[in-house]
């Protein structure tokens, strides 16, 4: 019996050891919460009763001569009687342990008959429990409630949002000033700080408020930094936070710059112990974009600068790892032509990140209920992340949701009170949503926004889902009709008043990846989805960004002849897990469409005559699929400078070094431009001649 408690034990510990590994290292599936402790458990109890002799038993033979009587002879003698009797003797022999006993002791819990090897693996057990333990409750005891940060959200020509999170201490309120000024990208600059908006931080809204820097000119570099109201210098920021206002989209000079697109991150995976609050993905980012400086630097300099020259420096590597794709990695015609290309040497600055939902995971590895304060602990835990810190303190970022910011496929059937929405999208409202564009419609987190000669719609994927189990397929929407209508007449405004429009969805637009993502992507939404398809394939230049699926990938939607075909650039996780040997994407779909294609043949007689083919290919098919990797983001480089011969280059980066290049060059967009001559003044010096009675709302 005890022996085979003692083989169970070894049975236990070794399955207990690969779902800590799978949990801890691979993907925190939310059933390991229950599977761990219980192997544990189980481990601890059948080796405590099933320690079996470890001995050898080997049998003896010893004679024993007993003196029964001793006798006289007649002749003197003494005649002694013997009696032999033979024992048997059972002896334990106990084998020296050996280094190949050991190890196989210490990774696979064989039983062995040293002690001290028994108590090692009993303490690797106990070591390994406890950090699942940490990983799993670090997020409830780190709840971050004293945390101080400030970012930059949305950029417009004229001004700029600004979040800022301040808490006061023996107080239910802190009343803080924002005073900025115009700098001329160093840290030396002598104009003036100009008074901001007064910000009333309070307990109420966990100390977190956004607000807008207005009055300020386009594509000018700014700085800012807080203030009490007796005009005493906060201590944070330690030196002023920098930013760039954007282009004025209606001045139709060629743009030329970078962003970053990415979702899904939490900290500390893969775990690593007592690193609670970092989170590597972003970590590597940094990096990434400000290669050259330490971080004890981060707030230094100006952001157009440090990223104009930390991407210098990477030249070297862009161009190696370009010319590492190979050719036919790259599919014909996405948007109009693709193919595989080595970067510019001139890497234009980094003006923001889209990030694309799974900001928190409420759900992974353990949901703590629907409680407003469980969800805003997360959103402060990472904004407390020092890799975090090191990001959005320089680069603006904005933000959608998708369902780990409520719960796992979460589908909110257009109604906003279903729990846990209410409290799930208060916390995102307070942290993300605030510093977004303004919504197109009141109180909705879809919205638009411009960045020089690019458009850009943000869905909200999540409000508005129907339930796919229910009711007819026909009348399934993702996205609901208001929000419809406005993506619809976004496509109608910007088709000839932007080059390139970009489409965000927090989860793919494709239907090919598969298990899951049938569920939970717009494959479930097959009508809604062809719908939408046939619209931004009557549109030039429709690039769609979308994250959720924790793997990269480019896919190419063919439209028949007279229409556009659209991209789209899947990209996650930004830091979480990805599915190792289990490949998800299928290369194309089964559905194709008619292509026509032309081919001059030569005739007999030397004329020419033109044939035409019709060709079938697959609506749906991966251009570059790349699986592996717990950290991706993509930079997308948009230079719309040659109207002509318009360019958007795509960058992949896995684990911090660049894995995929793709340029994708655009249909020049005859763009609508306007004569009047308020185009050309700056809503600034709108407002000034307001202020002086002039009106010139009146002239333009």
């Amino acid at each position: 019996m005890a022996a085979s408690l003692a083989i169970a034990s070894s049975a236990l510990s070794t399955f207990y050891r690969i779902a800590v590994y799978i949990f801890l290292e691979v993907a925190p599936v939310s059933r390991a919460k229950y599977v761990i402790p219980v192997l544990y458990l189980g481990y601890l109890l059948s080796s405590h009763f099933g320690t079996p002799a470890f001995s050898e038993v080997v049998t003896l033979k010893e004679e024993v001569v007993t003196i029964e009587q001793e006798k006289s002879e007649r002749n003197g003698h003494v005649v002694t009687d013997v009696a032999v009797q033979e024992k048997t003797a059972v002896i334990p022999v106990v084998e020296p342990p050996t280094l190949r006993s050991a190890l196989s002791t210490i990774i696979f819990s064989v039983p062995s008959p040293v002690r001290a090897l028994r108590r090692l693996n009993l303490l690797i057990n106990t070591l390994l429990f406890l950090a699942c333990a940490e990983f799993v409750f670090f997020p409830y005891f780190d709840s971050a409630s004293d945390v101080v940060y400030t970012r930059v959200g949305a950029l417009y020509p004229d001004a700029a949002k600004i979040v800022l999170r301040y808490p006061a201490v023996n107080a239910t309120e802190n009343l803080v000033r924002v005073v900025w000024r115009q700098t001329n990208g160093k840290n030396d600059s002598q104009a003036p700080w100009r008074d901001g908006p007064i910000v009333n931080l309070t307990v109420h809204r966990d100390w977190v408020r956004t607000v807008s820097l207005q009055g300020l000119w386009p594509s000018t570099s700014y700085e800012y930094r807080f203030e009490d109201l007796n005009s005493t210098v906060l201590p944070y920021p330690s030196t002023p936070v920098q930013f760039h206002t954007s282009p004025d989209p209606r001045l139709h000079s060629g743009s030329h710059y970078r962003f970053i697109a990415s979702s899904c991150m939490t900290p500390n995976f893969p775990y690593l112990p007592l690193h609670g609050r970092r989170i590597k993905g972003l970590d590597l980012l940094a990096d990434y974009l400000w290669p050259s400086e330490s971080a004890s630097s981060s707030l230094a300099t100006t952001l157009a600068q440090n990223v104009s020259a930390a991407m210098s420096s990477l030249t070297s590597q862009v161009t190696a790892s370009a010319n590492s794709t190979s050719a036919g990695n790259v599919a014909t015609s996405p948007v109009n032509t693709t193919s595989s290309t080595v970067p510019e040497t001139s890497v234009p600055p980094t003006e923001f990140m889209i990030f694309l939902g799974d900001f928190i995971y409420a759900d992974v590895p353990i949901y703590f209920g629907d409680d407003v304060e469980a969800y805003r602990r997360l959103y402060r835990r990472n904004y407390n992340s020092p890799s975090f810190r090191k990001v959005y303190e320089r680069l603006p970022i904005i933000h959608t949701y998708d369902d780990h910011e409520i719960i796992n496929n979460y589908a909110g059937l257009g109604n906003t009170s279903l729990p846990p929405y209410p409290n799930a999208t208060n916390a995102f409202e307070l942290y993300n949503a605030e510093a977004n564009y303004d919504p197109i419609d009141e109180g909705q987190y879809y919205y638009e926004f411009r960045y020089g000669d690019a458009a850009f719609f943000v869905m909200d994927t999540r409000r508005y889902r129907s339930d796919i189990f229910s009711d007819e397929p026909t009348s399934h929407t993702m996205l609901g009709d208001k929000q419809l209508t406005a993506l619809y007449n976004w496509l109608g405004k910007v088709n000839n008043t932007a080059v390139f429009k970009f489409v965000v969805s927090s989860v793919p637009f494709t239907a090919l990846w598969t298990y899951e993502a049938l569920e939970d992507t717009w494959a479930a939404f097959p009508y809604e989805k062809s719908a939408l398809l046939g619209a931004f394939q009557s549109v030039p230049n429709v690039i769609v960004l979308s994250g959720d699926r924790h793997e990269f990938a480019a896919i190419e939607f063919a439209a028949g002849d007279g229409g556009h075909n659209v991209l789209e650039i899947s990209t996650s996780p930004m830091s979480m897990f990805y599915v190792p040997f289990v490949r998800t994407l299928k290369p194309r779909s089964e559905e194709v469409v008619n292509q026509t294609r032309e081919e001059v043949v030569v005739k007999e007689d030397g004329s020419t005559e033109v044939v035409k083919h019709v060709e079938e290919v697959p609506r749906e098919k991966v251009v570059k699929y790349i699986a592996e990797g717990n950290y991706k983001w993509s930079t997308i480089e948009v230079d719309t400078r040659d109207y002509n011969h318009p360019v958007v280059r795509l960058e992949t980066v896995i684990d911090g070094k660049p894995a995929y290049h793709l340029e994708v060059l655009g249909k020049p967009v005859k763009l609508q431009s306007t004569t009047a001559i308020g185009a050309l003044m700056p809503q600034s010096f709108k407002g000034m001649l307001d202020r002086i009675g002039l009106k010139p709302s009146r002239w333009f």
